[in-house]
């Protein structure tokens, strides 16, 4: 779920695990050669949909990297086998409120037009189960990253 801390959790936890950090929305941006609301705006969520598991896919042949997805990634049973098929997922959820302050009115979010709280309100819903095939969940409400990747690190170490 985006507003969840994953970029940010992603980039400590890479520095504390060692690996690399690759923002896979990041990555789109820099192969498409524009950014995401421009990829909704041109060519549709289909066809980001289709860019970003084609690069999730060839992400994580490379092994050795923290991936930090966009929170629609799950959204595909492909993704979401490629995930576990050939990594350790951790899924960082956080409460409405967290999620709003942390993204608020962010016009570089497509699927927030037209009003933040009642979109993630929705989204929140539609996507409450979306990450249940995750090895494991982490509520960063209140926690720093510092704290959020120690914890990532404990569970993965177990």
């Amino acid at each position: 779920m985006m507003g969840t801390g994953k970029s940010t959790v992603g980039a400590v936890l890479a520095e504390m695990a060692g690996y690399r950090l690759i923002d896979l929305d990041q990555q789109i941006e820099e192969e498409a050669k524009c950014t995401i609301p421009e990829l909704f705006a041109n060519y549709g969520e289909p066809y980001f949909r289709d860019m970003e598991s084609a690069l999730l896919s060839r992400v994580l042949q490379e092994g050795g990297v923290v991936l930090a997805t966009g929170g629609g990634a799950v959204l595909r049973e492909v993704n979401r086998s490629t995930m576990l098929e050939k990594g350790w997922v951790v899924a960082l959820t956080a409460d409405l409120e967290s999620i709003l302050r942390r993204v608020g009115e962010d016009p570089g979010r497509p699927l927030l037009a037209g009003g933040a709280r009642e979109r993630l309100t929705v989204l929140l819903e539609e996507r409450k189960h979306a990450y249940d095939f995750a090895h494991v969940k982490i509520d960063t409400t209140g926690k720093t990253p510092d704290v959020l990747a120690s914890e990532i690190l404990m569970h993965y170490r177990g």
